[in-house]
């Protein structure tokens, strides 16, 4: 994971998709959307039935490789309301693990607003430090946050051959993170709704690990 700084405090983010909060200890990780798949499947689009075990073993992961003790999950954390009742022994065992392991906290987003939570604190958002924890980013003001919801993509032309990456995206206050889940789409990182919901702002800038370094990327700038 590779540190940066953001809203006076230090973060590391890293190709998980994670954001590792040094001075809380805390993993922050949004848009796990569990269940999407069998969603999906009661609606007629069958897809493999395992994207909630991958994304809770991604989470795993990252807290052996930061050893976070806390963990706050920015919203749209299941697919819907009903998503904890699919939801299969295996991977509802590993969730009731990681909940009991950890200070886990749910933050309501527009998917799972009437979701129960399956252990940990929720909440609809959460202010530490001086920086707020909600779902979806609240422009028009100077306070500092950091959100999800956007599912942000950056999209770069390469000889030819468009790439694209999940992102995080940044302005002095705001904070987007990518979408943490196994089956989660994007919207691209210079979608005039991802910049909006960023303003007022001097810059903003996609963010992408990249090996041991973080890759910036301008997407819009104030006008001089």
């Amino acid at each position: 994971m590779v540190p940066f700084s953001f809203a006076s405090q230090e973060f590391r983010l890293g190709a998980s998709r994670a954001l590792h909060w040094a001075e809380e200890n805390a993993l922050l990780v949004a848009d796990l959307h569990l269940e999407k798949a069998s969603f999906f499947a009661r609606h007629g689009q069958m897809l493999p039935p395992y994207d909630s075990r991958a994304t809770l073993e991604r989470i795993a992961q990252a807290l052996r490789e930061t050893g976070a003790r806390r963990v706050f999950c920015l919203g749209d954390s299941f697919h819907d309301a009903a998503a904890v009742a699919r939801m299969e022994p295996h991977a509802a065992g590993m969730l009731d693990a990681l909940t009991r392991a950890t200070d886990w906290v749910w933050i309501t987003g527009n998917h799972d607003e009437d979701a129960s939570a399956p252990g940990g604190t929720l909440v609809d958002e959460l202010t530490i430090r001086g920086l707020t924890l909600r779902h979806i980013a609240r422009n028009g003001t100077a306070e500092r946050e950091v959100s999800g919801h956007f599912h942000p993509k950056l999209r770069v032309s390469i000889r030819g051959r468009t790439i694209a990456r999940p992102c995080a995206v940044a302005s002095e206050n705001r904070l987007i993170l990518p979408a943490f889940g196994a089956l989660t789409g994007g919207m691209d990182a210079a979608d005039p709704a991802i910049l909006k919901a960023l303003q007022p702002a001097r810059s903003i800038d996609a963010i992408v690990p990249a090996g041991d370094k973080l890759a910036r990327f301008n997407l819009w700038r104030a006008a001089a």
